[in-house]
């Protein structure tokens, strides 16, 4: 059985990712060490079969070349990703962001690693220049997160330029759906919707390209150890955008509830850093990898909402206050 190295495996798509994979490969799981032995969303699985959980940092060079010496295959999700929060921490990300990608490309180089994932996001684009937003948009960072990306990125290309590296990164554009982080504004508005009638929001007219993670977590099936995605960046997304307003909407409907919007001036983005429009093309995706969104986005928010309102209910959600 193939063996797969995934980071950042106890984060929202990690996690995912590494209970989609592990039913066909062996995954290690590496989980960024803590003094609580916290292993995050995994926790959430039903099962840890064809799952050995490491513990560690992608910034430790000598902790990853130690755990991949079996390894066939390395995803890496391991990130800081929220963007306020970039503005504060810049050396931080720039550590995990960039120099923790370097780490995973010269392991990639050295271990001659039969394929390595890493992931990108849509923020790389900043605000739409044209739409649908292909491969080829320009890269226009709005936040030291995207800049982190964008960097990431390009010296991952370097590397593939250089020592023709069996690389590919992978763009996904909103991914949402359970154990999503309460940072994010999809589980921000259920978790409001769920706790009491008023929804605390910032801007109501920002479209975004959403995926389910369901069907982000299928594709990787048709990614991993195709050459067909050697050496390539594609974009996942649905090719369809919706306005914050329009999902409220949407909850409102699903939780049955009459919900009032309160627009809050400390969770507005200045308007120089926000990105009023992401709409992705995903027709490279769909041509190299077969790729195409199973959940309509009304049915994901619903499965959405629904695991949200067990999980509160069930008091396993301990840190839900918005």
């Amino acid at each position: 059985m193939k063996k797969i190295l995934i980071t950042g495996s106890c984060g929202f798509i990690g996690s995912h990712l590494v209970e989609r994979l592990s039913k066909k490969y062996f995954i290690k799981a590496l989980v960024f060490y803590n003094s609580f032995d916290d292993i995050g969303n995994l926790k959430y699985l039903k099962s840890l079969k064809n799952i050995e959980i490491e513990r560690g940092d992608i910034r430790d060079f000598s902790l990853l070349y130690d755990i991949t010496e079996d390894v066939d295959s390395i995803v890496n999700l391991a990130a800081l990703i929220t963007i306020p929060y970039s503005f504060k921490a810049v050396d931080s990300y720039i550590e995990t962001n960039i120099k923790g990608v370097k780490n995973i490309l010269e392991i990639t180089k050295l271990r001659k690693i039969k394929h390595t994932i890493i992931i990108s996001t849509s923020e790389v684009y900043g605000s739409a220049k044209y739409t649908p937003m292909d491969e080829e948009h320009p890269l226009n960072p709005y936040s030291p997160y995207a800049a982190t990306k964008i960097a990431a990125d390009q010296l991952a290309n370097a590397y593939i330029k250089a020592f023709d590296l069996p690389v590919t990164i992978v763009r996904p554009f909103n991914i949402f759906g359970p154990r999503q982080s309460l940072r994010s504004v999809i589980p921000q508005i259920i978790v409001q919707a769920i706790k009491n009638d008023t929804i605390k929001i910032g801007n109501l007219y920002t479209k975004r390209d959403y995926t389910f993670v369901n069907d982000l977590t299928d594709i990787f099936l048709k990614i991993l150890y195709n050459k067909k995605t050697f050496q390539k960046t594609f974009n996942i997304c649905s090719g369809k955008t919706y306005k914050i307003k329009e999902i409220i909407q949407m909850v409102e409907k699903i939780s049955g509830k009459k919900l009032n919007v309160k627009i809050e001036e400390k969770r507005i983005r200045k308007k120089s850093c926000e990105v009023d429009l992401l709409l992705g093309d995903n027709t490279l995706a769909k041509k190299l990898i077969g790729f195409q969104p199973k959940t309509d986005f009304y049915e994901g928010l619903k499965l959405t909402y629904d695991w949200f309102e067990k999980n509160i209910k069930e008091d396993k959600i301990v840190d839900y206050q918005i």
